[in-house]
């Protein structure tokens, strides 16, 4: 799948710097994104999607008309979406382990394909900034950077933070797919980097997706439920990617989940704000204002629940979750 631009492949250049600089659509458009007003977007019809989490759906799903995801620093959120039938895909990626995320990311918007539909796979990138220890840089590279791309103008991706970044591969992972996929937007790491006091941050931190008109826009959310810690806890555990929602009947899926207990909570929890900061952030001065506090309840959980199996999933079971008619979040089952 050679990068094409105008019907011509060409090569990747070395940063998405000049790769935009190369083509003036991509360049615009990361322009425009980065010019937004940021959207504060309610519960009604979200779809909140956390670290380590991906969820697909299409214009047909009753209950959810927006994606969305924030408090990226060095991560990255892709947003990948079939423009025949209108499926979209939204992760949450921190560069664990990108090797079997991007397939994971393909294979959920697949079960959404018929082969005869007309359309193409486009993808949105947006993220990152030139942080010191250079892991949107790596991440990235890790991506895009590498002397085959399987992308196509019209791309999409999003880069978020990221708490423990995977070595990085000498092929794109995108790279190996067997599906064409076209780059649209490219607003990642330099391209999406301020300085303030000689300091970096990132200018887009989150973004949401529109299913039915697929419009993407900046975006922050103040409900990132349903069992917002419980998600967060599995993450900061060390859990991998999965997927959240089941389309067909409209539910969101969480658990049964299992994790070994955290090391030395005791230990972080009477750390003071400063210490949490430099030792459990990727970009402790790029950080949102509630990090500390997030951290903080998290690993409190995870000091409670050091196993969560059965206490927190009766009869080993997942949590069950759908849309009610005033568009906010309910739990169908177990123990509703």
């Amino acid at each position: 799948m050679p990068l094409l631009v105008g019907g011509r492949r060409v090569r990747l250049p070395r940063s998405a710097a000049e790769l935009v600089r190369e083509h003036p659509p991509l360049e615009e458009r990361a322009r425009l994104l980065r010019g937004q007003s940021v959207r504060q977007v309610g519960p009604q019809g979200l779809l909140y999607v956390q670290q380590r989490e991906l969820a697909v759906t299409t214009p047909k799903d009753g209950s959810i008309s927006i994606l969305g995801s924030d408090d990226a620093t060095t991560c990255h959120i892709v947003v990948l979406r079939h423009t025949g039938n209108g499926a979209t895909c939204l992760t949450h990626c921190d560069g664990s382990d990108t090797k079997s995320e991007v397939p994971l990311i393909m294979s959920a918007i697949k079960s959404f394909s018929d082969h005869t539909e007309c359309g193409r796979l486009e993808v949105h990138l947006v993220g990152g900034f030139s942080d010191d220890r250079q892991l949107s840089q790596k991440l990235t590279h890790q991506l895009l950077n590498s002397r085959r791309v399987g992308l196509l103008l019209g791309l999409h991706l999003m880069w978020c933070w990221n708490l423990n970044p995977g070595p990085l591969q000498e092929q794109s992972e995108f790279d190996k797919q067997d599906e064409d996929i076209h780059l649209v937007t490219l607003c990642v790491t330099e391209l999406n980097d301020r300085e303030e006091n000689e300091n970096h941050f990132p200018i887009i931190y989150g973004i949401a997706v529109n299913i039915k008109t697929a419009e993407i826009y900046r975006a922050s959310f103040q409900d990132h439920g349903p069992e917002e810690q419980l998600r967060a806890a599995r993450a900061l555990a060390g859990g991998p990617m999965i997927s959240i929602y089941d389309a067909k009947t409209e539910q969101l899926r969480i658990g049964p989940y299992s994790w070994t207990p955290f090391p030395h909570v005791d230990f972080w929890l009477q750390q003071d704000d400063k210490q949490i900061l430099e030792n459990l952030s990727t970009s402790p001065l790029a950080e949102p204002p509630h990090f500390v506090e997030h951290i903080r309840s998290t690993l409190m959980f995870l000091k409670r629940f050091p196993s969560p199996a059965n206490i927190l999933f009766p009869g080993n079971k997942a949590l069950l979750y759908k849309k009610n008619e005033d568009g906010l979040w309910e739990k169908t089952s177990p123990g509703s």
